[in-house]
């Protein structure tokens, strides 16, 4: 990468591949992001937005294109994972952050130990030369380097982590909170960060979104948290179908452009649609208008000699020709109609229950998981939502194992009459070689052609990716089929866990948009703020495995 002033970042043309001969993850990119801009990154899993960044990063050359960085305040990358084996420690993990800190630090202790054996001509370089190294080390103001450590791990919830600690005796959340905090207080001119908000709670969320914000430095953050897009961010990259879409105003400017872009595809696809039906009546009324024209036309006299007519229906038949020749260039380049919003088909079957007038989704009574959930009594009525929160570990996704009947319980009762669709963290294990088709009409009634119409309809897939197999989605792909999957069942209970995972911000907007629609009764667990926060019903907070309350929301 070469530096270059004009902005901070410069995408131009870059198309990369991981494998020879495989489709780009990136294809023909082009963007750029100004000094001091915080920009959100968003997409499904798998859709190359972590590709984007290590490209920004150096980490990765681009198979075609150019990728220019100018940062001479440092640039820092926080990928998904911590790259050190568990036998390092937190030290270790810090050190690395501060890399570039470090490495000046070394420098200046070498610069001192030299002056003092140095004098004249040879003293006056040593000096310029130290001078320029300090100059660099307070930029990146050098000496609060630890100090800025130990105020990020404490306002992301570790402030007693130990700089001997293991990191193999850390958990996964804790790798990561750790891995954020050495990124920040490194205070790189750039900061590239992937999926910061992940393993955060709301305390420490909004610590951080206080810090970034308060920040002169440019961001470029991967995230799929609607919240924080809307707190921090002035511009908004969509990598979809290898292709990067840029646009401005934040989270709000961007859901209103693609609301936009979807009412502005609909008006083409009605004029399209509109001026082929013109073309095929315009060609239809001129073949019957020739159809009445004589075959054989008398002699025309005039003046002094008989002269025939003009070929029979000669403008009619021109006519016919461009019409038909019209609504073959319309039929060949068909404007695409966008798919509906999403929304749950299936037909919901309220089963009352013994109590005259009631009506049961579920029930359960003194229910037992052996280290996992205790739970009293908890009943919900056809209809009824009930979002489940608590921390990780808490027993959320084994409550909902429970009630989907793929968990028994070791004690208690659990009673669901109607029909139950389950939303699972981990993928249903379809085999790798499966086509995608194959795992969508899964167990289902009905031909390929009705299950390819009826996938298509939904807009989560295209007709190319019909083409790949299991093996070859990306995780955010595979929960789409599932997704697909329960959107066109018969349900009675739909029970979510974590459903903003891996989904593209815009596509958790219409999900939320069915679910207010939906008619039969809902469980959900998440971490989501935006979705907590819309929520209507009543609210489970679990704590290792035990209920502490129930509340109602609005």
């Amino acid at each position: 990468m070469r530096a270059h002033s004009a902005a901070q970042l410069s995408v131009h043309e870059v198309t990369h591949r991981y494998e020879s001969g495989t489709r780009p993850v990136l294809d023909h990119v082009t963007l750029t992001v100004r000094p001091g801009e915080k920009v959100g990154v968003i997409g499904d899993n798998g859709s190359g937005k972590s590709t984007l960044l290590k490209l920004l990063a150096g980490e990765l050359t681009p198979t075609t294109g150019e990728v220019t960085v100018h940062a001479p305040g440092g640039v820092g990358h926080l990928a998904q994972s911590l790259d050190l084996p568990p036998s390092a420690t937190v030290q270790d993990a810090v050190d690395l952050a501060l890399a570039d800190i470090r490495s000046m630090e070394r420098e200046l202790r070498t610069a001192e130990e030299s002056l003092a054996r140095l004098d004249g001509a040879d003293l006056d370089a040593a000096l310029h030369s130290y001078a320029d190294i300090l100059a660099r080390f307070e930029a990146r103001d050098g000496y609060q380097a630890d100090a800025r450590m130990d105020i990020a791990l404490h306002g992301l919830g570790l402030p007693d982590l130990a700089r001997s600690r293991l990191l193999g005796t850390l958990s996964g959340g804790e790798r990561s909170r750790l891995a954020l905090a050495a990124t920040l207080a490194a205070e790189p001119e750039l900061l590239l960060l992937d999926e910061p908000t992940n393993d955060l709670d709301d305390r420490a969320l909004t610590w951080l979104e206080d810090h970034l914000r308060r920040r002169r430095g440019t961001v470029v953050a991967v995230t799929h948290d609607r919240v924080f897009l809307e707190n921090l961010t002035s511009t908004v990259l969509e990598v979809d179908e290898a292709r990067v879409r840029r646009y401005g105003d934040g989270y709000r400017g961007y859901v209103t452009a693609k609301a936009a872009e979807r009412r502005r595809r609909v008006q083409e696809y009605e004029r399209w649609r509109d001026e082929l039906a013109r073309a095929r009546e315009l060609a239809e009324s001129n073949v019957a208008r020739l159809e009445a024209i004589p075959r054989k036309v008398p002699l025309a006299v005039f003046g002094h000699g008989g002269f025939r007519a003009r070929g029979r229906g000669h403008g009619a038949m021109v006519r016919i020709r461009n019409a038909k020749e019209r609504v073959a260039r319309l039929s060949a380049e068909p404007a695409q109609l966008p798919p509906d919003p999403l929304r749950f088909s299936g037909e919901i079957l309220h089963e009352p229950t013994a109590a005259p007038g009631a009506e049961l989704a579920a029930e359960l009574t003194d229910v037992h998981v052996p280290g996992r959930l205790d739970l009293p009594a908890l009943r919900l009525a056809a209809s009824e939502r009930l979002l489940v929160t608590g921390p990780n570990g808490a027993g959320k996704s084994t409550l909902l194992g429970v009630i989907a009947g793929e968990l028994p319980p070791g004690g208690g009762t659990v009673r669901v009459p109607g029909r139950v669709g389950l939303l699972r963290q981990q993928e249903t294990p379809w085999p790798a070689s499966w086509p995608l088709l194959r795992a969508f009409a899964h167990d289902r009634t009905g031909t390929v052609a009705e299950h390819r119409e009826l996938l298509l309809s939904l807009g989560l897939f295209t007709p190319a990716d019909l083409r790949l197999r299991v093996g070859e989605l990306s995780y955010g792909q595979r929960r789409r089929i599932e997704l697909a999957r329960l959107v066109t069942s018969p349900v009675d209970l739909l029970l979510l866990d974590e459903p903003t995972n891996h989904l593209s911000p815009a596509l958790v907007e219409e999900l939320e948009e069915a679910l207010s629609s939906y008619e039969g009764a809902l469980i959900v667990v998440t971490h989501d703020r935006r979705m907590r926060e819309r929520f209507e019903g009543r609210r489970l907070e679990l704590e290792a495995g035990t209920a502490l309350g129930v509340s109602v929301s609005r």
